[in-house]
C-alpha cells in the first residue's frame, strides 16, 4: 500500500515558498503522493442564504493543473487530484492539461475526477450541473482516445471532435483515471466499476465499503473488466494525532486489500505549513511501518 499526504490546500500560505517546503519535506519524510482537492471558485455565503458547502470564497484552493506543473520541476512524488470536477470543465482542455503534466512528471499522473456539488461553480463555468452523471462518462471516453491515438473523430451527445489530436501525448497512454464515489450511490459506484483504473471512497474500512465494493466488482465483470485491476485509495484523518490510532487505522486499510492511503491533516488547527509538516513527521513512522 502506497501511503500519501493531501495537500492542505485551505490552510497552506498562498505563495509558492510554503508550498516549496511542504513538497519537499513530504518527499523527504518517505511519503509516495501528494493528493490535491480542487475548487475554481468559491461562493459569497452573504449572498448565497443558507449555504451549507464547506467552502466559500473565502477558502484558498490552489489549481491543481497549475500547481502540479510547478510541483513537477521540485519532487519526484505521484502527483493525484482528488479530485478535479470534470463536468465542469472542458473536456478537451483537461485532457490537454493532464497530458501536459503526465509529460513533466514522467508519468507521474494519476486524474481523480468526481462530479462536484457547487452549483454555484457549474453555473459559473457555463456547464449543465444536471446532466453531470451522464457527461462524465463520455468525457472519460474521449480523453482515453486523445491520450493515445494521434487523430480522434467523436461524435457523442455532448462532446464533438472532428479529426484532431493532442501534441505532445502523455508518457502513460492512458492516464489512469479515478473515480470518487461515495457508498450511498448505487449509480456512481457502478460507474467506477464501468470505467474507473481506481477508486476514491468517502467511506471507512467496514460494513459500507464492503458493500460497496460488492456492486464495483459485479458492475466490472458485467462490463468484461477484472475488479482485481481496480484500485482503491483511503483517506486516513490526521485528528488528534494519536499515533497508535493512526497505525490502527493505516493496518485497517491495509487489511482492506487497499492500494492506496492518503494523511489528510486539513481542519485540526494545525495552522500554516510547519504545523502540516510536523503533523506528517510525527505520524510518518508509525503510518508507514503499519
Amino acid at each position: 500500500m502506497r501511503i500519501g499526504v493531501v495537500f492542505p490546500q485551505t490552510e497552506i500560505e498562498a505563495d509558492a515558498g510554503a508550498v516549496r517546503s511542504y513538497a519537499e519535506a513530504v518527499s523527504a519524510l518517505g511519503y509516495s503522493h501528494v493528493l490535491a482537492y480542487d475548487h475554481v471558485l468559491g461562493a459569497d455565503a452573504t449572498v448565497h442564504t443558507g449555504w451549507r458547502g464547506p467552502y466559500d470564497l473565502h477558502s484558498t484552493f490552489h489549481e491543481p493543473f497549475v500547481l502540479f506543473g510547478y510541483l513537477a520541476a521540485i519532487t519526484r512524488l505521484e502527483l493525484v487530484t482528488g479530485v478535479v470536477i470534470l463536468p465542469q470543465r472542458q473536456t478537451a482542455l483537461v485532457a490537454k492539461q493532464a497530458a501536459e503534466v503526465d509529460l513533466l512528471t514522467g508519468g507521474r499522473l494519476r486524474l481523480g475526477v468526481g462530479l462536484g456539488w457547487n452549483q454555484v461553480e457549474y453555473e459559473a463555468l457555463e456547464k449543465d450541473f444536471s446532466n453531470r452523471g451522464r457527461r462524465i462518462v463520455e468525457q472519460v471516453t474521449l480523453m482515453r482516445r486523445l491520450w493515445t491515438e494521434e487523430s480522434v473523430s467523436f461524435a457523442g451527445e455532448f462532446e464533438t471532435v472532428t479529426a484532431a489530436g493532442l501534441a505532445p501525448l502523455p508518457v502513460q497512454r492512458p492516464i489512469p483515471v479515478w473515480f470518487g464515489a461515495g457508498a450511498a450511490s448505487s449509480v456512481s459506484l457502478r460507474r467506477v466499476g464501468r470505467l474507473a483504473d481506481g477508486w476514491l471512497p468517502l467511506v471507512d474500512p467496514g460494513p459500507e465499503l464492503e458493500q460497496a465494493r460488492v456492486v464495483i466488482e459485479q458492475a466490472a465483470l458485467e462490463a468484461g473488466r477484472d475488479p482485481g485491476a481496480i484500485g482503491m485509495e483511503g483517506r486516513l484523518q490526521f485528528g488528534d494525532g494519536d499515533l497508535d490510532r493512526l497505525g490502527s487505522e493505516a493496518a485497517r486499510w491495509r487489511a482492506t486489500g487497499a492500494s492506496h492511503l492518503s494523511i489528510n491533516t486539513i481542519t485540526f488547527g494545525l495552522g500554516g505549513v510547519d504545523g502540516h509538516i510536523a503533523a506528517l513527521a510525527r505520524t510518518a513512522e508509525s503510518v508507514l511501518e503499519a
